[in-house]
């Protein structure tokens, strides 16, 4: 059996490519995918440890974890297709609806 270890470690290295990703990218759709990386990287932590201690609670929180980050999907989705309409590209950098 593999031990909580390797599931941590795992959990922890898609975090930081996701991290990195939401940093270094450009991409709207990208950045989207790796905030997406970063919450499925903490919800492998939660079961992870969900399954270490034996308690369903976890993986519960997970379950409406989930669902949350499907409602959170639909609507990142349709702020970069408004982006893409009003700029006809998905570059952030040329995003200037928030700046003074």
């Amino acid at each position: 059996m593999i031990g909580i270890d390797w599931y941590l470690a795992l959990s922890a290295v898609l975090f930081v490519i996701g991290m990195i990703g939401v940093l270094i990218r450009r991409n709207a759709i990208v950045i989207f995918m790796c905030i997406e990386l970063m919450l499925n990287s903490v919800n492998l932590a939660l079961i992870s440890f969900s399954a270490y201690h034996g308690d369903v609670a976890g993986q519960i929180l997970v379950f409406f974890s989930l669902s949350v980050a499907a409602a959170e999907a639909v609507v990142g989705l349709a702020i970069i297709i408004a982006i893409f309409r009003n700029n006809l590209s998905v570059d952030i950098t040329r995003v200037n609806l928030l700046r003074w």
